[in-house]
């Protein structure tokens, strides 16, 4: 009973990693039909595995939809500065203490966009599918990361299992193809009447003014892409959000296909039952569905992957792989963020990675719980009477 009246905080988190095993979430799914993909999987670097804590906290304020963040954020800063400012002490130390959660907090999140880390990597056991991503920008897109480099791009989407990506900058075509690590392909992102239309394959610069009148003038865009040679892919969140009456409006223009995932702050709000009601019109009209990491030069992964292959057409020649925190966003009400996504962090663990959990909160709830004896140097605790006996002693006086 001392012990948990003096570390409640450590043993319910002991008590929350155990009992999340109960209900398990797939790192992975296929998002079309939310089923575990058979023949694709999750590698943890070990530095990933070992840090996990970190890692995965970091992961999870990565895959956070805006109004989920925004929530998030306020909430957690209002609670931490609470328990900062309640707590015994002089008033210097309770506003030292209330200050330093919030901004604690802060650094966690600006460690998610810039931190360099490992990350895990999607493997595939069939040789003759492709990992690819169908929207990623550079420092061409005015909303790219200064200095983010088709270069940095590449070696970004390599680190986490793609073998290909095209690059959609934002009304920028992407001219300069590269072969290493990984190809990067020519695409743009037309800002076009209210929507993006990602044009994906040999593109050529267009007049956006004559598509940029209203949804008929839109419409001929994918005449123009076809004619180029590309296809014309409807982008997230903007179909969704500007033209979700009228997808068969798209259809009827000749879209190629849909985003189903976006990794965009703005687009994870996208909803499960949504997600499958364009996948199931894709399917009916053999339709290409992607997903999209809309990498911009911030954060260290992706929430999606596809699997592309050379030898299928329309709904067939594509499954989207993504992280179920991911996907979860759109069903949750921004509000409850403060806890269901570290529930939903904890549910997603791998087995090495709730290992690495336990064993952590293990090893800094004996090092604080075990009191120090007389003499022991101060900070050190059980690990002083550890070393206690490979200390030389001298002869006695």
């Amino acid at each position: 009973m001392t012990l948990v009246r003096r570390h409640p905080m450590a043993l319910a988190l002991l008590a929350l990693v155990l009992l999340s095993a109960l209900q398990p979430l797939p790192a992975l799914v296929d998002a079309a039909t939310g089923a575990p993909p058979a023949d694709a999987d999750l590698v943890r670097p070990t530095a990933y595995t070992a840090l996990a804590p970190l890692s995965n906290v970091l992961d999870a304020l990565t895959f956070l939809s805006l109004g989920r963040a925004w929530a998030l954020l306020i909430e957690w800063a209002l609670a931490l500065a609470a328990w900062g400012a309640l707590r015994r002490g002089t008033l210097r130390q309770r506003l030292g203490r209330a200050l330093f959660g919030p901004l604690a907090l802060a650094a966690l999140g600006g460690a998610a966009l810039m931190l360099p880390r490992p990350v895990p990597r999607l493997v595939t056991a069939d040789s003759s599918l492709t990992v690819i991503d169908y929207h990623a920008h550079t420092d061409a897109s005015h909303d790219g990361r200064p200095g983010w480099t088709a270069e940095d791009l590449a070696a970004w989407h390599e680190a986490q299992g793609f073998a290909a990506s095209y690059v959609t900058d934002h009304n920028v075509v992407f001219r300069r193809p590269i072969e290493h690590p990984i190809r990067l392909l020519p695409g743009v992102e037309w800002s076009v009447y209210r929507e993006h239309i990602l044009a994906l394959g040999p593109v050529r610069p267009i007049d956006r003014a004559r598509y940029n009148r209203d949804a008929r003038a839109l419409g001929a865009l994918f005449a123009e892409l076809h004619h180029q040679g590309a296809l014309g892919v409807a982008s997230l969140p903007e179909y969704w959000l500007n033209g979700w009456d009228d997808l068969e409006g798209f259809v009827a223009d000749s879209v190629d296909g849909f985003e189903i995932v976006n990794c965009a702050p703005k687009a994870l709000a996208f909803s499960t039952a949504r997600r499958g009601a364009v996948a199931q019109l894709a399917a009916a009209r053999d339709l290409l569905v992607v997903g999209a990491s809309d990498n911009h030069g911030w954060g260290k992964v992706t929430c999606a992957w596809n699997l592309s292959s050379p030898s299928a057409h329309g709904y067939a020649a594509n499954h989207v792989l993504a992280r179920s925190i991911a996907l979860a966003q759109g069903d949750w009400e921004p509000w409850t963020a403060a806890y269901t996504q570290p529930w939903l962090m904890l549910r997603s663990l791998s087995s090495s990675e709730r290992s690495s959990w336990v064993t952590w909160i293990l090893v800094i709830l004996i090092y604080r719980a075990v009191p120090r004896r007389a003499g022991d140097p101060g900070g050190i605790g059980i690990l002083a009477r550890s070393l206690e006996m490979f200390r030389v002693r001298g002869p006695r006086a």
